[in-house]
């Protein structure tokens, strides 16, 4: 990655989590604390506004806005490539957001830069069938609206169970989308291949188990299982 592409990712992390460390700025960046100590004075020279206090973290002026976006040729042909990739294989209410990003960023690039119609790499055809997707929109609704939802689902036993999950994540496994939930059967997370779903119902008459119960929580739960069982791909 060359040195300005790591100022302005610098910039950005700086800005979406400050303050923050110059420890955890090296660690995402991928670089010693040493050269942030280095990249940080460099753009205080160059006039970014940042600031430090020991002990705390790094922040930017609350009134400091990056310039206006420039793209390289690769990262137009990637975003391009991206959202067409992203609207074959997700429901229709990210699609819609996905199209919509598009156009924006259109419109502030040159015309002649940034053409969809015209782009040699491309993502033809529906990447996942229509039973994949079938219940995309009511569970990212549900995980943005913290709602239960009761499901009939068909395990890879070919039985057939009733369950009351609070969705907390969407995953993409190539060929298969699962979702990561709160089961209030087993009190536990679990997952759940959505083309297995046979039907779905929103449960209003359920309330969210808790703050302790989200996304991080249940990431941390993954984790543990992999390390005490080893990863399985999905089947």
């Amino acid at each position: 990655m060359r040195k300005a592409d790591r100022l302005f990712q610098l910039v950005n992390l700086i800005r979406s989590h400050q303050p923050i460390t110059a420890e955890q700025l090296a660690e995402r960046v991928g670089v010693s604390v040493r050269t942030i100590y280095r990249y940080v004075d460099d753009l205080s020279v160059s006039g970014i506004p940042i600031y430090g206090e020991p002990g705390v973290g790094y922040a930017l002026d609350e009134d400091f806005e990056l310039p206006p976006l420039t793209l390289t040729h690769d990262e137009i042909a990637a975003l391009m490539l991206g959202v067409e990739m992203l609207s074959r294989s997700t429901g229709t209410d990210l699609e819609a957001a996905a199209k919509t990003l598009l156009s924006k960023i259109g419109a502030v690039l040159p015309p002649r830069s940034f053409d969809p119609t015209r782009a040699s790499i491309r993502a033809l055809g529906n990447l996942l069938n229509d039973q994949s997707l079938r219940y995309w929109n009511d569970l990212y609704r549900a995980i943005q609206q913290q709602q239960a939802v009761r499901i009939e689902y068909l395990n890879l036993n070919e039985q057939l169970s009733q369950r009351v999950i609070f969705p907390l994540g969407l995953f993409c496994w190539g060929s298969k989308w699962t979702v990561g939930t709160w089961c209030t059967f087993r009190k536990t997370y679990r997952d759940f291949r959505i083309d297995r779903i046979q039907d779905l119902d929103f449960a209003s008459d359920f309330e969210f188990p808790g703050q302790e119960i989200n996304l991080d929580t249940y990431t941390e739960f993954q984790l543990e299982r992999m390390k005490l069982s080893g990863f399985q791909p999905l089947t």
